[in-house]
C-alpha cells in the first residue's frame, strides 16, 4: 500500500456535485450519432471542435463536452462547489498538497467561468467551479423526452490501484463512503463516495490506473434503460452492449454498460437510493458475495474489470498507468472462462472461507 496522502491544513473546497465531464473523442460525428442521437442527450451548442451537450432535467450549461483530439481520453472531472469562494478553496488546497494547478478566470469549458483544473495525488485531472451560464431547464419539455430519456448526470468511477489510500483522500475532500467491497485479508477492491445524497458522486475501482472506468447518466425508470437496448438493436448495434441490463447489490440500481464509439463507457442507470442523513451506514460487501456486483444478471465480462479509458495531464498528455499490486477482484472471483465464480457460504470477513461452486452460465441453463 502507497503512503497516506498527507491532509491539507487549509480547509478543503465544499463540492455540492459531480457535475460535467471533458471528453476527448477521437471522431466528433461518430461521437454525435453515439451520444446525441442514440442517447438523447440535448446539444446545448456545437462547433466543428466540440459538442456541448446536457441531460433532460439540467439547467447548467452541460453535463459532458464531447472534444475532438487525437487520443481517446479524459480531460477532466469536473464538480460544481458551493460558492465562488470555493474555487479559491479548491486552488489553496491543492497547492498545499503539492499539486500542479492551473486557474481561468473565463474557464476551461465554454459555459463555465473561473475554474481551477488540478492534477491530483491520484493522477486524475480535476476540475472545480461555481460560476456557469443557465440554460432551459427540459423538465417539463415531454415533446423532447425520448423513451429511453436520460435524465442527470449521476457519477463517475475512476480506476486507481490502491483504493483504501484513494478512499482516504476523499475522504479529506469531504466525500463519504456509502458502500465499499473487501475481503478477509483487509484487501478493498472498490469503494462509492458521495458528495449529493445518493450512493455515489465518483467511484474508485481497484485496477491500474489512473483511469476512468465510466460516466453515468441517470433514467426515470428501467423501462427507460430497456428503450436503450431496444433501440442499440434496431440500429444493429448491441455488440456495444458490454454488460447488463440487470440490478446491481452495490447501490441496488439498474443498470446497462454500453462503449461507444472510442470505447469510453458509459452507464445508463437507475433506482439507488436516499444518502443524506449523517449516520447513512457504509455496507460491506465480501468479495465473494456474488450479488455483489449483479443482485441477478449474467456475470460481469473480463473486459469489464480490465478496460477502461486514459486520463491526461493538464498539458493534454495520457497519464502514464501504474499496475495495481492487491489482488485482482477479477482474479479472485471469475475464472478465466468469465463464467466460474465463487461464493461465501457465511460472513467471509470474519474468516469464514469461500467455496468454488460451479459455472453460473451453467447453472441458468
Amino acid at each position: 500500500m502507497s503512503e497516506k496522502i498527507p491532509t491539507p491544513s487549509v480547509p478543503a473546497p465544499d463540492i455540492v456535485r459531480c457535475a460535467a465531464m471533458d471528453l476527448v473523442v477521437t471522431d466528433l460525428e461518430a461521437s454525435r450519432k453515439f451520444y446525441v442521437d442514440l442517447l438523447g442527450l440535448h446539444v446545448t451548442e456545437e462547433d466543428d471542435e466540440a459538442i456541448y451537450l446536457r441531460s433532460f432535467e439540467e439547467f447548467i450549461h452541460h453535463n459532458i463536452v464531447l472534444r475532438k483530439g487525437p487520443v481517446a481520453a479524459v480531460a477532466a472531472f469536473a464538480y460544481r462547489v458551493r460558492t465562488p469562494e470555493d474555487v479559491d478553496a479548491a486552488e489553496a488546497y491543492y497547492r498545499e498538497l503539492g499539486c500542479r494547478t492551473e486557474r481561468r478566470a473565463d474557464g476551461f469549458q465554454k459555459g463555465f467561468g473561473d475554474s481551477v483544473r488540478v492534477e491530483d495525488p491520484l493522477g486524475f485531472p480535476y476540475e472545480f467551479f461555481y460560476a456557469t451560464e443557465h440554460v432551459e431547464r427540459l423538465t417539463q419539455r415531454y415533446d423532447l423526452y425520448s423513451a429511453g430519456e436520460l435524465v442527470r448526470l449521476d457519477h463517475f468511477n475512476q480506476v486507481t490501484p490502491d483504493v483504501p489510500r484513494g478512499r482516504a483522500y476523499l475522504e479529506d475532500l469531504g466525500f463519504r463512503v456509502s458502500e465499499d467491497i473487501q475481503d478477509d485479508q483487509g484487501v478493498t477492491y472498490a469503494a462509492w463516495m458521495h458528495r449529493k445524497q445518493t450512493v455515489h458522486d465518483t467511484a474508485l475501482t481497484g485496477g491500474d490506473g489512473p483511469r476512468m472506468h465510466h460516466i453515468a447518466f441517470s433514467t426515470h425508470e428501467k423501462h427507460n434503460i430497456i428503450q436503450i437496448c431496444d433501440k442499440m438493436g434496431a440500429l444493429r448495434i448491441s455488440d456495444r452492449i458490454e454488460r447488463g441490463p440487470g440490478r446491481h447489490g452495490v447501490s441496488n440500481a439498474f443498470y446497462l454498460y454500453i462503449l461507444d464509439p472510442d470505447g469510453h463507457r458509459v452507464e445508463i442507470y437507475t433506482q439507488d437510493y436516499y444518502t443524506g442523513d449523517p449516520d447513512n451506514p457504509t455496507v460491506t460487501w465480501d468479495v465473494h458475495d456474488n450479488q455483489r456486483r449483479d443482485w441477478w444478471g449474467n456475470p460481469v465480462v473480463p473486459s469489464w474489470y480490465t478496460e477502461a479509458s486514459l486520463v491526461l495531464d493538464l498539458d493534454g498528455n495520457p497519464q502514464p498507468v501504474i499496475e495495481r499490486t492487491d489482488a485482482s477482484e477479477m482474479a479472485v472471483t471469475v475464472g478465466a472462462d468469465g463464467f466460474s465464480y465463487t461464493r461465501a457460504p457465511g460472513d467471509a470477513l470474519k474468516g469464514e472461507p469461500a467455496e468454488e461452486i460451479g459455472f453460473k452460465m451453467g447453472n441458468q441453463v
